[in-house]
């Protein structure tokens, strides 16, 4: 199987994420921490909390569920709105958590000495059934620069009509 995932490049992203998300969102006006795409739709602190629920409860608990119980004992759900549930909080100690969770599991997970062997390792999904480690892992990745393009659309759409006409060639607050 030809695959483009690597645990050490992996690594690297994932060990970015929050110092740029600390970069880009610490002590900013509520404005832009509290914009929005409408009703039932996340804020950038709302997609922190989540990052957060993810490193509390996701990766790095697959994998270790995955290397135990291969594909035979399906992971537990993962409460995607998880972040709704906890009180709210000041985005700078959720920065502080975040990023602190994010060094002890990637670390954790450098550890593990993971072969391309060990990537192919199945284990099951509750909604998508067998899936592989190395899928999950590139996941972990790939939802990060999701939630990350996913702040940058929020944020870019507060100014969605002050752009005036050069909204046509501005496709982050079109979309």
């Amino acid at each position: 199987m030809t695959r483009t995932f690597v645990i050490d490049e992996a690594a690297a992203l994932l060990r970015r994420t929050p110092r740029q998300l600390d970069a880009w969102l610490r002590d900013l006006p509520a404005a832009w921490l509290d914009a929005d795409e409408g009703p039932g739709t996340w804020r950038p602190r709302d997609v922190v909390g989540h990052l957060i629920a993810g490193e509390r409860t996701d990766w790095m608990a697959r994998v270790h569920h995955l290397l135990r119980h291969g594909d035979v004992v399906a992971f537990a759900p993962f409460d995607r709105e998880a972040q709704f549930k906890e009180p709210p909080r000041a985005l700078g100690p959720m920065l502080d958590e975040f990023a602190a969770r994010r060094a002890q599991n990637v670390d954790e997970l450098l550890g593990l000495g993971l072969t391309a062997a060990d990537l192919d390792r199945t284990g099951r999904h509750p909604a998508f059934g067998v899936v592989t480690l190395g899928q999950h892992l590139a996941t972990w990745v790939a939802h990060d620069l999701t939630h990350v393009t996913q702040i940058a659309r929020v944020m870019a759409k507060r100014y969605h009509d002050d752009v005036g006409p050069w909204r046509e060639y501005l496709r982050v607050v079109r979309s």
